[in-house]
């Protein structure tokens, strides 16, 4: 079925996306075979989203930025596809993808961290994640926006892939820390930064994983630590329809049921009923050993060490700036205060960043501090998975993730779970042990399928009148 659209010139093109395609609902696969069957060209699904972003950007305000050379870039992908038709090409290949505005590119682009101080910074490299995926083909659409400077300036940093993804209808794959390279990305901590993909499906997760994993010598400790988890002929091997069988579940529930309504308490055990049927073990009701230390982060020690952290590693950043009006904490913080029309920081926040600044690096009492973390970590959720040979710890929405999964640098994955009444998603999340991916994808995709909850949202917007509205 051809279908006429605009592109953000103006200018008419035509899509022949054949019936069974919808922009709204494409996945990775289904771009792929449509572009394998000359019903769509990577320039024409370039247009599509963008046309869609002005849509619902004045809405959503998500996107910050769009990359000037993405049609470019579009283009050249098409050129590869047509000189070289039989040629293997990844997944990716002519696919978009928008960037968080912490991930820097070597290009014309803006990246912030949702802080005007850095506006006309200039990297002058792209971060190791964007140099995969600009070598297997994929086109850097945008850059999207974030709470500014994480949300590290209000106690909290631990959710930066899974909460976004579980409010937002999507999958979120937090990787074990060190699978992908961190190089290039605005920092907080090299303990707990972990750079994943957010995406429509698990499958379209999985394509994003396979294409970013990997040794990278710009962030050479932690990515050769993790090398060994890293399994021959990628993820993608693990997306089985049978992946609950044969799997032990531990659920959780202190801390996180209570706050939860009665529907999607009830919700959620209807949930492991399912995973009961579909042949998992369930170990119920386990308590992680002193999750209430580990769920306070003043008591464990860990915003302490976060803001020391934060401290030399945003310092070092920002002195590798090939361009930058600012080149230290102390200069973010001179700055924030000498433009409150701009940085809108409430008291606390900028109370963060003052705090951070006052600390003198890695000493003793920070050592301490990680050293106890690592304690906690151990004690319990590593110990309570290696007691109960569990192959994941589950609970509902992200809340595991919020803590128990940052401060040990363990990977998990969020999946949708329920459409509550308020149109707001109530997902699941998996956690697992450095390494299990493979375990956590299987049990996300086999979950995913049984469920098949997806629905198509924002689509009743009217389009824009203007296709050359500026959307930076």
């Amino acid at each position: 079925m051809a279908r006429a659209i605009k592109d953000l010139h103006g200018q008419s093109c035509i899509c022949n996306c054949h019936d069974d395609f919808s922009i709204e609902e494409a996945t990775i696969e289904s771009i792929q075979r449509a572009f394998a069957e000359d019903k769509l060209t990577s320039l024409q699904l370039v247009d599509l989203y963008l046309n869609r972003i002005q849509n619902l950007n004045p809405v959503l305000r998500s996107v910050l930025e769009i990359n000037p050379h993405a049609r470019v870039q579009a283009e050249e992908a098409d050129r590869q596809r047509r000189s070289n038709s039989h040629h293997p090409r990844s997944f990716l290949h002519g696919v978009p993808v928008l960037l968080k505005d912490t991930i820097a590119t070597d290009d014309k682009m803006n990246t912030t961290v949702g802080s005007y101080a850095l506006l006309g910074s200039v990297v002058g490299w792209d971060a190791g994640v964007v140099e995969k995926l600009r070598n297997v083909g994929a086109v850097i659409l945008g850059k999207v926006i974030l709470t500014e400077w994480y949300y590290f300036r209000a106690l909290e940093t631990h959710g930066s892939i899974l909460c976004p993804a579980d409010y937002n209808s999507v999958v979120g794959l937090k990787p074990t820390v060190g699978l992908t390279c961190r190089a290039g990305v605005v920092p907080i901590s090299s303990r707990q930064d972990a750079i994943g993909p957010m995406a429509r499906t698990v499958v379209d997760a999985v394509h994003l994983l396979n294409a970013i994993v990997g040794f990278d010598p710009r962030d050479s400790e932690a990515t050769s630590e993790t090398a060994q988890f890293i399994h021959d002929g990628g993820y993608k091997q693990f997306l089985s329809e049978d992946g609950i069988i044969g799997k032990r579940l531990g659920v959780v529930r202190h801390l996180f049921l209570n706050t939860l309504n009665r529907s999607t308490v009830s919700t959620f055990e209807n949930h492991l009923e399912l995973l009961r049927a579909r042949g998992a073990s369930m170990i119920d009701d386990l308590n992680i050993p002193n999750i209430d230390i580990i769920s306070d982060s003043i008591r464990s020690g860990e915003l302490m060490l976060l803001q020391s952290e934060f401290k030399s590693s945003v310092n070092e950043y920002l002195k590798e700036l090939a361009i930058s009006f600012v080149r230290s904490l102390a200069d973010i913080i001179d700055f924030n205060q000498n433009n409150p029309e701009l940085e809108k920081l409430e008291e606390y926040g900028q109370q963060t960043l003052i705090e951070s600044k006052r600390t003198n690096g890695i000493g003793e009492k920070e050592r301490k501090a990680a050293e106890y973390l690592e304690k906690l970590s151990w004690d319990g959720f590593e110990k309570k998975m290696k007691a109960y040979k569990l192959d994941a710890l589950m609970t509902p929405n992200i809340s595991l993730a919020m803590t128990v999964l940052a401060i040990g640098g363990y990977p998990g994955i969020s999946v949708r779970a329920k459409y509550q009444r308020n149109g707001m998603l109530f997902g699941i999340c998996f956690g697992g042990l450095k390494g299990l991916e493979p375990k956590l994808i299987e049990m996300a995709y086999a979950f995913e399928q049984a469920m098949r909850l997806r629905k198509l949202t924002f689509s009743g917007f009217k389009p824009v009148q203007s296709c050359n509205e500026d959307l930076s």
